[in-house]
C-alpha cells in the first residue's frame, strides 16, 4: 500500500487554496445580496401585517406602541376589543437579516402614514450598497 508524498499532498493544498480565492468572493457576494432581498420581503410582509391590524383596529400603532403591536394585544380595553392578533406568524417580531430591530416611526415621507425600514448591513442610518437602509424610509 502506497502513500501520499509531501509534494503531492502541497500541491493538493495549493488548488484547494486557489480555487477558494476564486470562489469565495464571489459566494460571500451573494450573502449580502440575499440579506438585502430578505430584508425588503420582510419590511413587505410587516407592511402587510400593518395594513391588516388598521382595518381591525381603525389606525396604525403608534410611536409608542411601535410594530410590536403586530403580536403583543393593546393595553387599552377599547382597542383590545377591536384587535384581532396577532398578525404575524412569529411570537415576535422578526429582526432585520443582520439582528437589529426594524426601525417605526411616524409620519413617513411622501404623505405615507408611517416608515418601516433596517438600517442596513452597519446598523447605522445612511450608508451605500449593502449598507444603505432598506424599505419605507422617512
Amino acid at each position: 500500500m502506497q502513500g501520499f508524498t509531501l509534494v503531492e499532498l502541497l500541491v493538493v493544498l495549493v488548488i484547494i487554496g486557489l480555487l477558494a480565492g476564486l470562489i469565495g468572493p464571489r459566494v460571500l457576494g451573494h450573502v449580502d445580496t440575499s440579506k438585502v432581498t430578505t430584508a425588503e420581503a420582510q419590511v413587505k410582509m410587516l407592511k402587510g401585517s400593518l395594513e391588516t391590524m388598521r382595518l381591525d383596529i381603525n389606525r396604525f400603532p403608534n410611536a409608542s406602541e411601535g410594530i410590536e403591536l403586530l403580536v403583543t394585544a393593546p393595553t387599552d380595553e377599547k382597542l383590545r376589543n377591536k384587535w384581532r392578533g396577532p398578525y404575524l406568524d412569529e411570537v415576535t417580531v422578526p429582526l432585520d437579516p443582520w439582528g437589529n430591530a426594524y426601525q417605526y416611526s411616524l409620519p413617513g415621507s411622501s404623505g405615507r402614514p408611517y416608515a418601516l425600514y433596517s438600517f442596513g448591513a452597519d446598523g447605522v442610518p445612511g450608508g451605500e450598497g449593502g449598507d444603505a437602509d432598506i424599505g419605507m424610509l422617512p
